[in-house]
């Protein structure tokens, strides 16, 4: 029988609707529930495609004696963390602090009041390896409450308070300047694996906020090292395994140090992020090889993210069926020569084997390989490798496809606009810029209510109860300030203005400009979540520092300008600390330092070819966050096009910066030289 998960949005949750656990969603009643049994609560927090979350699914809450026992002595509550990232935050938070690490599954043990007093992670259902059974556990946790609750009242206290302290230090409210940037960029090299690309060593993750940060930095100073490690971190990931050479698209990350063997899941802001990176690679070097895999990675996500209602699914399983009932992570990826040579033919084969680094003893599980593109010597034919590709393609395609999380996420959908709506600028793809105007459109719609509040997720048309937080609001201002560039339709710009407004007014600390994960009217956890890192895609802080730039060079907007510089004093603090935990803040503040520059294109009408040649060349400019509107001189839709003539009747750019424009150009070359100068 559904337990009281079989409602919810998230496919996450939904994965435990018919366990024997009696789940509840983080709901106020759960809690009660508690306090009126005079039980602790478990909380677990998970997302879907996380694959120790799956294991300890199967075998423990799928398992009914274990079932049993929390049913009896708590009320377990389940969390996506991908929708309610706030309670992921704050527990993690405390988790780490606790233990010293962290992950998924978590597991934590509170208190009716929500408070923390026993944490972990994945617990196996025998002990191994030094750790607990996760009945064991349940014990332990059962006869503590039991037997010794003002001991478990004390920690659960020590532990809130303990939090409440750690307020981070933050850095003042002036953004950093050329020092600053200067010294993030010796700390990035000093990290770099001159080798292999990249930074650190294993597990190494796609640095694409970084990547970003080296390529402004690079337009902004001449930086010919900055550049270079972008370029060779670029081609060693894009050679790589963690790269899918068949279908596009990244995965998360990769286990090894040489992008060889990835962790199979594919998460939509990864895939976002890079294809933007590799865009922008392409914009600044004319690299090939950068144009494919930008290309591929957006086609991958048209493809294969794409929901029915035009948004973008969260991320595809690491596991799949291996063609035997069982699921195992990478099955639907990888190959042995012998599955080449079943597919290809022998001679075809062969040239599989080099062209893709197959081997006989595998370069991942069982004598499989991942396919990757090594260096080597010799030229191959290109029509030959893209029909192997081709049928290679067609031949995955019949085996089981991993699992798709359909929830919609609006921080990444943000993410995937912002890349489409430039991608498919760059290269001519008008079908790129349609898929970015309607995921844009379904989050205005569904996700945005009558006073520009954002939920965070919706599925399957349905919106879910979560409320955005502060990745949510910058990501998708981002995307549709993009959108607004690349369409020159202004009404991109004003829905980044109403959610940059609830940023202003819900978000920010009024006396220190810091910023935090929640709004101030947002449910009151035991704390108010604020983490200016940037992992895995870029933290609410920089994003909405980001995108608050790029609105007030657009509008000129004193406040917004204001609160984007008093925001970026975190990036002054850690940029030379932690260069690689703040990339997107480092790329942030390169823009601010530059400007931004604001770029007015004036023509006749958007589908004359002067005018469309001149926006094409502000739009490839890299010169570090330049803001472009593009529209008619008597257009009202975007503010930079005020008081913008024609010249000589003839299509014009405006370009102007701190305050200060040049002379009006009919040349596109001339603008060329004035967006990378």
């Amino acid at each position: 029988m559904p337990n009281r998960l079989a409602h919810e949005t998230s496919p996450y949750l939904l994965q435990h609707a018919d366990n024997p656990v009696d789940w509840w969603p983080w709901v106020g009643e759960a809690f009660e529930e508690a306090r009126k049994r005079n039980v602790p609560v478990l909380l677990s927090v998970g997302y879907s495609s996380c694959h120790w979350c799956h294991v300890m699914a199967h075998e423990s809450f799928e398992d009914q004696e274990t079932a049993d026992y929390l049913n009896a002595h708590f009320v377990s509550v389940k969390v996506d963390r991908e929708e309610r990232p706030d309670v992921d935050a704050v527990y993690m938070e405390a988790v780490q602090a606790a233990t010293g690490q962290g992950g998924w599954p978590m597991t934590v043990f509170l208190t009716p009041d929500a408070e923390p007093f026993y944490f972990g992670t994945y617990f196996p259902p025998a002990p191994r390896h030094g750790m607990p059974s996760f009945r064991q556990v349940l014990e332990g946790v059962r006869s503590a409450w039991a037997d010794r609750r003002d001991e478990v009242a004390d920690v659960a206290g020590k532990i809130v308070r303990d939090l409440a302290g750690r307020e981070i230090s933050y850095g003042g409210t002036e953004a950093p300047g050329e020092e600053e940037l200067a010294q993030a960029l010796l700390g990035l090299t000093r990290e770099y694996d001159p080798q292999r690309g990249g930074f650190g060593g294993a597990p190494k993750f796609p640095p694409s906020m970084v990547i970003e940060f080296l390529l402004r930095h690079h337009a902004r100073t001449g930086a010919e090292g900055a550049l270079q490690m972008a370029q060779d971190t670029c081609e060693r990931m894009a050679r790589g395994g963690i790269y899918d050479q068949l279908g596009g698209g990244f995965a998360r990350y990769s286990v090894d140090r040489d992008w060889v063997v990835p962790h199979f899941e594919k998460m939509l802001y990864d895939n976002a992020l890079l294809c933007r990176v590799y865009a922008h690679l392409w914009r600044a070097t004319g690299s090939e090889l950068a144009r494919r895999v930008a290309l591929e990675t957006a086609d991958f996500m048209v493809r294969e993210l794409r929901t029915d209602e035009g948004g973008f699914a969260s991320a595809l399983d690491a596991d799949s069926d291996d063609g035997t009932g069982k699921h195992v992570e990478g099955a639907y990826y990888v190959w042995t020569p012998e599955q080449l040579r079943e597919v290809l033919g022998d001679d075809d084969a062969e040239l599989a084997v080099h062209y893709f680094g197959v081997t006989e003893e595998g370069t991942f599980e069982h004598g499989s390989s991942v396919l990757q593109l090594p260096q080597q010597e010799g030229v191959f034919d290109a029509e030959r490798v893209a029909s192997v590709k081709e049928r290679l393609l067609a031949s995955r395609a019949d085996r089981p496809a991993p699992g798709r999380d359909d929830k919609i996420v609006a921080a990444w959908n943000g993410l995937a606009i912002a890349a489409l709506a430039e991608t498919g600028a760059y290269f001519d793809r008008p079908d790129l810029v349609d898929a970015a105007l309607g995921a844009a459109d379904l989050l205005v719609r569904l996700h945005l209510d009558d006073h520009a509040r954002l939920a965070r997720t919706s599925k399957d048309g349905q919106v879910g109860a979560n409320a955005g937080v502060l990745e949510d609001y910058g990501d998708v201002a981002e995307g549709f300030l993009a959108l607004a560039s690349v369409t020159g339709e202004g009404v991109w710009l004003d829905f980044a203005g109403f959610l940059l407004d609830h940023v202003l007014a819900r978000f920010v600390d009024e006396e220190s400009g810091a910023l935090y994960d929640t709004a101030a009217d947002a449910e009151q956890l035991i704390r108010r979540p604020q983490d200016p890192t940037d992992n895995a895609a870029p933290s609410g802080w920089s994003a909405a520092a980001g995108a608050l730039l790029s609105y007030a060079a657009q509008t000129g907007a004193e406040p917004h300008r204001v609160a984007a510089e008093k925001a970026l004093g975190v990036v002054k603090a850690l940029g030379p600390r932690v260069p690689r935990f703040i990339g997107w803040g480092l790329a942030v503040a390169e823009a601010a330092l530059d400007g931004p520059r604001e770029v007015a294109i004036v023509g006749p009408s958007l589908d004359d070819e002067a005018t469309r040649a001149l926006h094409r060349t502000a739009l490839m400019g890299t010169a570090p966050g330049a803001v472009v509107a593009v529209g008619t001189p008597e257009s009202d839709e975007l503010p930079l096009l005020a008081d913008r003539p024609l010249v000589g009747g003839e299509p014009a750019a405006y370009v102007c910066r701190n305050f200060t424009c040049d002379a009006p150009t009919t040349d596109p070359e001339r603008l060329r030289t004035a967006l990378t100068s």
